[in-house]
This record gives C-alpha cells, structure tokens and sequence, in this order.
C-alpha cells in the first residue's frame, strides 16, 4: 500500500494553479494509484494531486459507492444550489457548511487518455466541485460567508496541526514548464 503524507493547510502547493497533464505513462498511473490509496486510508470523499505535492490536474474520488478519478476536468455546473457540510483532509477536523452547485457534469480523460464524463448531484457534485478547486488552488474556506471564514481561520490556527513542517517537495515527471512541485 502506498499512502502518502497530504499536504496541510498553509503549504503553497495548495495554493497554486496545478498543470494540465500531458503524458499519460506509468508515472500517471502511479499517481492515481498513489492518489486513491491515500484517501481511502484518510479516509477522504476525494482527493487531488497537489495535496500530494504533485502540481498536476488529477483527482481521484469515493462517493457513494463509486470510485473514479479524472484528469484535466472541465465542469458545466447546474444553476440550482445547495448548502451542506464540507470538509477537507488538508484542514484535518474541520466542517463548515459551504455553498456549491447542485450538479454538475464533470468531463475530462482517465489514466490512459481515454474520454471520461461523470454526472453527479448532491454529494457527488460537492466532492467533483471541491477537488476541481484544488486544482485551481481553491480551498473550500475560500468560499465561506466572511462570518464562517473568519470561524474558520481562527480555528486553523488553533489547530493541533497548524504550522507543521511540510514533506519534502516531490519533482513531477511530467512535462509541467517548471511549475510541478
């Protein structure tokens, strides 16, 4: 089993716009797998590669019963809202309630480059909506009303984990213009 360390609120990996895969090779596959087995060990609804380390538009997901993951996703999201619960494996413990789409159609390409769609409402949505924000060095306290992101960053700094040291920093093999972590 390969479980790796995830990268905790306050790492910049988190923050940066993680790279469009080009080369689809066993080091991408090693990714998914490196990715799916780490969160199913958190355990996590989803998880995306630069909470890794790893600057590279991945994610994999565990949502009622379905296990996925896609690459270089693109959303067409629903204009029907909903509000619920959130949490993050890089903000360990902490829950707030947070504002997404219902639903939302996620399309993009698997390990072997191969065309991927995935439809989801509800849970499914949220966790597809979350990790694309990873992506896109969005964390989900970004999306708080002022009121709930103030709770929020008071309690990350309160947090048995804030300010601990980062894992080593791990070189992507892919073709990311310097930019991969």
């Amino acid at each position: 089993m390969t479980v790796k360390p995830i990268r905790l609120f306050g790492d910049p990996v988190l923050r940066m716009t993680a790279q469009p895969v080009t080369t689809f090779d066993a080091e991408l596959r090693t990714l998914v797998k490196d990715l799916t087995e780490t969160m199913q060990a958190a355990p996590g609804a989803g998880l995306a590669a630069p909470q890794l380390g790893v600057s590279l538009r991945v994610f994999t997901y565990f949502v009622d019963g379905e296990l996925g993951h896609l690459i270089n996703p693109e959303l067409t999201l629903t204009e029907e809202e909903q509000d619920g619960p959130e949490g993050c494996l890089s903000l360990p413990g902490l829950r707030y309630d947070c504002r997404r789409a219902f639903g939302v159609v996620a399309r993009g390409v698997d390990m072997w480059g191969e065309p991927v769609t995935v439809e989801g409402t509800q849970r499914l949505a949220r966790c597809i909506q979350h990790e694309t924000d990873h992506l896109d060095g969005i964390i989900f306290v970004d999306r708080l009303d002022p009121e709930q992101r103030a709770a929020a960053m008071l309690a990350i700094q309160q947090a048995e984990w804030a300010g601990e040291s980062a894992p080593q920093v791990r070189i992507s093999p892919h073709g990311t213009p310097g930019l991969a972590l």
